[in-house]
């Protein structure tokens, strides 16, 4: 399985996916890219800005991707 089919999969099951998430539970370490390559093939990729707290306590924002419900299985 390529990490665009494990993306997909992923996001398509209605879970988000940050890049700290996408390294932990895919292994992916550039997730926008993936993104990009799934956008290229048609898919209706979302994405909003989020803000989380990194391991200084600092706060700053990430990009989370997600699928509508119409557009995952």
């Amino acid at each position: 399985m390529t990490q665009v089919e494990r993306v997909l999969d992923y996001l398509q099951a209605g879970k988000k996916l940050t890049c700290l998430n996408a390294f932990n539970e895919l292994g992916i370490t550039q997730v926008a890219a993936r993104i990009y390559e799934l956008k290229e093939a048609g898919h209706n990729v979302l994405s909003r800005r989020i803000k989380v707290t990194n391991r200084y306590n600092e706060r700053c924002s990430v990009s989370e991707y997600y699928m509508e419900r119409s557009d995952v299985r």
